[in-house]
């Protein structure tokens, strides 16, 4: 059975994902990837505002603040709690 693929926006606190894919426009997607949000990277969901924007992470066991419109371009899938 094929995981369920969301969006990092969409994602759970106290969650575990995987990054899927990195889409959006070139700059955006670009910045992203320069964070060192990669296909493949594990990513845990520590915190979100009340508004849903930012969304405080860690990636690979390093703590990121990734934007609501950052996090609606990474395609992810959960891996465990």
């Amino acid at each position: 059975m094929k995981e369920r693929e969301i969006t990092l926006s969409q994602a759970a606190i106290g969650r575990t994902y995987q990054i899927v894919r990195v889409g959006g426009p070139e700059p955006v997607k670009r910045r992203i990837l320069e964070m060192g949000l990669l296909p493949g990277s594990i990513v845990k969901v520590l915190r979100i505002a009340p508004l849903g924007d930012p969304i405080e992470i860690t990636a690979e066991g390093f703590p990121l603040t990734v934007r609501g419109s950052e996090a609606q371009c990474i395609i992810v899938v959960e891996v465990g709690a």
